[in-house]
């Protein structure tokens, strides 16, 4: 009855709302003037049930993370839910600067997307020991029959009340999700008002994900609506429980791919505000960067983290925190493995916690006599080395955490050339252009989850082993109209047409096959505007697979020009003379035999075709190429009874080698094989992610005196640079 009364008291005299909020920003100014030197993350993983936990990450500035506790939960999901798992935490300071609010999303994805009812509220005073409550919204406020889910509750602290605003989203039968509000407890353990309707979208389309930042006296809401697309939108009021109006129909986010749970945070250091979303289907977090709200750019990379997170928020720390936190969560191993200098491979690190020997894989032509691997010291971590000289071997460096103790390290610095290009790429095509006299790489863009990439980058080269990166050189959705996403495995050829060389790229996007064109190898490309390969051909009576994997080739001995692709088949056709169109009646089905997935490649070398293909799922470890041969462009094809080409090496953690292509040194009979693998040394620890977890490699490929391929043996060392004359 006393917030009925109170309810009322503020709609005859509104004037009270400033009051109060004047009075009590006064109280709490304290809290703003703590000296905040890191920040720490707050995140999910994925929807696995062991995935659905809350988990700490910590930055000295905002821009490169590491997990804490081995990327492990910092309190047990079955312990403080109802359901077993919890997701899309939301990490609060207190208005007093010391006490510390959590709110998470009580739920398990496997139950399904309508299954919970329920959120959990924790607090503590330490960020290490939490105390919590279940919070049911269906059984705690009665008319809430037709309730399906609750959904990413986040916290906020209102001045003109004095006390903690958990808002939320709730879906009720047929109605969109929208964005509700209630007041917790003064112990946060529950909430003791009932939900009021905080905003909605104007389109009633569904909005979820809210997340409010105060500055210069209003407020702005960003939220995810599913009106034109999923995406993030932002709202503003000058008042904190309502009144929210658009500030324009643009979305906010700085990508074509589905984007959900966005978190904004302000930077220690005065520079503006970051806000942060997770690509959901793609795998990975962006970040962005802003003074106003408005105006957003890309800082994706400046950004490091050594885990991937799921819907999370970031909140600023004081060095007294952040020394608690290390010395609570931080272990000795993932002190020593968080460098920074440039030069290093970071994905590709190798810890052998067994001897403790650290590897750290460097880019060619890294001066190691005076190389700092830049270890990053948290308050309360110190890491020792002798020596910057990793020139004559390996060096000793010590870790020393508060409170624990100290661990010694055998540190290397190696400089490797595979993987090729420092990243995640896959299914590379290779080029020697003559109109530049340097190599380039085309390669699908890996590290999407399901392979989910949207845009194709060039790498240009020398001599094989110091690699450019050209950028992208083209953007579905921007410069490919009929598709957004699945940007997979290009191919490319050279062609000198009336004196002017012309540069044809097919590739493929959402299981079509497309071609784009340019003067140059590094474009830009101009799309057909259509695809060139939309539907299985007639002709093919065996293998049911995708409209994927285009390779083309220009027979020496005739001139023309040849398109190979399939997925469980493969077809071969004649190009046009424009390029851009398939001689139809040429079409013929290809397959070599049950060992054909996909992938094809061809070549030519003293007489012989050869045809490559690989063999199994890309998620297989045992993806591996074989070989064909013969007379003729279009076949028939004769198969040398052990046509391997490469194959997995576990004794040197190298996996999934397959999809490759060629490339022949000018003038010489000097043959290189260029594949991907699974990344090193994780992608063997990741399941089926590791299919979308790829490397590109290149190791040296000879022949046999009767023409027949030797077995091509994987390596970390990969190639010397080779020199074209």
């Amino acid at each position: 009855m006393k917030y009925l009364f109170r309810s009322l008291l503020l709609l005859i005299f509104p004037s009270m709302i400033f009051a109060q909020s004047t009075s009590k920003k006064k109280v709490t100014a304290s809290g703003s003037k703590k000296n905040y030197q890191g920040y720490l993350f707050a995140y999910f993983t994925g929807n696995k049930k062991s995935e659905e936990a809350i988990r700490f990450a910590i930055s000295m500035d905002g821009y490169h993370y590491r997990a804490l506790n081995n990327n492990e939960p910092i309190v047990a999901s079955e312990k403080i839910s109802s359901t077993g798992g919890v997701r899309d935490p939301h990490i609060l300071r207190g208005a007093d600067g010391k006490t510390f609010y959590m709110v998470a999303t009580d739920m398990v994805s496997a139950l399904g997307w309508n299954s919970n009812r329920a959120m959990v509220l924790l607090k503590s005073t330490d960020l290490i020991n939490w105390t919590s409550s279940v919070v049911n919204i269906q059984k705690r406020f009665p008319g809430n029959d037709s309730l399906l889910r609750v959904w990413a509750p986040q916290t906020i602290y209102d001045a003109a009340t004095g006390k903690y605003m958990v808002y939320f989203s709730l879906k009720n039968g047929n109605q969109p999700d929208k964005i509700y509000y209630a007041y917790a407890n003064k112990d946060f353990t529950d909430l003791e008002t009932t939900p009021v309707q905080l905003f909605y979208s104007p389109d009633n389309a569904a909005c979820i994900d809210g997340d409010i930042e105060e500055k210069d006296s209003k407020y702005y809401l960003f939220f995810k609506t599913e009106d034109r697309q999923p995406g993030i939108k932002v709202a503003v009021s000058s008042k904190l429980t309502g009144g929210y109006t658009m500030q324009s129909d643009n979305y906010v986010q700085q990508t074509k791919s589905p984007v959900e749970g966005a978190g904004t945070f302000k930077l220690n250091d005065g520079s503006g505000y970051v806000l942060m979303y997770d690509m959901y289907t793609s795998g990975r977090y962006q970040f962005t960067k802003t003074t106003d709200f408005k105006n957003f750019s890309v800082i994706d990379q400046d950004i490091t983290m050594n885990f991937h997170p799921r819907h999370g928020t970031v909140m600023p720390v004081t060095t007294e925190e952040m020394k608690r936190l290390t010395t609570q969560w931080m272990s000795y191993d993932a002190a020593i493995t968080n460098v920074t200098n440039a030069k290093i491979k970071k994905i590709n690190i190798v810890l052998d916690t067994a001897t403790k020997t650290l590897t750290l894989p460097v880019l060619p032509g890294t001066d190691l006599k005076n190389f700092d691997p830049g270890f990053v010291t948290f308050p309360g971590v110190k890491i020792t080395s002798k020596t910057r000289d990793f020139s004559a071997g390996s060096v000793r460096s010590t870790v020393t955490i508060a409170g624990k103790g100290t661990q010694s390290y055998t540190v290397n610095a190696v400089e490797n050339h595979n993987p090729a290009i420092a990243g995640l790429y896959a299914d590379p095509d290779i080029i020697y252009a003559e109109k530049t006299g340097k190599f380039y790489m085309y390669p699908t863009s890996d590290g999407f989850s399901g392979w989910s990439g949207s845009y194709f980058k060039a790498f240009s080269s020398p001599d094989l082993v110091n690699w450019k990166d050209e950028g992208v050189i083209l953007q579905l959705g921007k410069d490919v109209s009929w598709a957004k996403s699945k940007a997979w495995a290009p191919c490319i050829i050279e062609r000198k047409i009336n004196g002017q060389y012309k540069y044809f790229y097919y590739f493929c996007a959402e299981t079509k096959i497309g071609v784009a064109v340019s003067d140059n190898p590094t474009g830009p490309f101009v799309d057909l505007g259509q695809p060139l390969i939309s539907k299985r051909p007639d002709v093919i009576t065996r293998g049911g697979g995708q409209i994927i994997d285009p390779d083309v080739f220009q027979d020496p001995q005739s001139g023309k020009f040849y398109l190979y692709w399939g997925n469980g088949y493969m077809a071969a056709a004649e190009l046009n003379d424009d390029m851009v169109s398939i001689k139809t009646e040429t079409i013929k089905q290809f397959t070599p035999d049950s060992t054909y997935c996909e992938g094809s490649h061809v070549f030519y070398r003293n007489g012989i075709y050869y045809f490559l293909w690989s063999q199994n799922d890309t998620r297989d470890p045992n993806y591996r190429v074989r070989y064909g041969m013969s007379t003729s462009p279009m076949g028939p094809m004769k198969i040398p009874a052990n046509n391997f080409v490469v194959v997995r090496n576990d004794a040197l953690g190298i996996y999934g080698t397959g999809h490759n292509s060629t490339i022949q040194v000018p003038g010489k009979d000097e043959w290189y094989l260029v594949y991907h693998r699974f990344n090193y040394p994780n992608g063997i620890k990741m399941g089926g992610e590791a299919g979308y977890n790829r490397e590109v490699c290149i190791d040296k490929m000879e022949f046999n005196a009767d023409g027949t391929i030797k077995p091509v043996a994987p390596t970390h060392e990969g190639i010397k640079p080779v020199h074209v004359k």
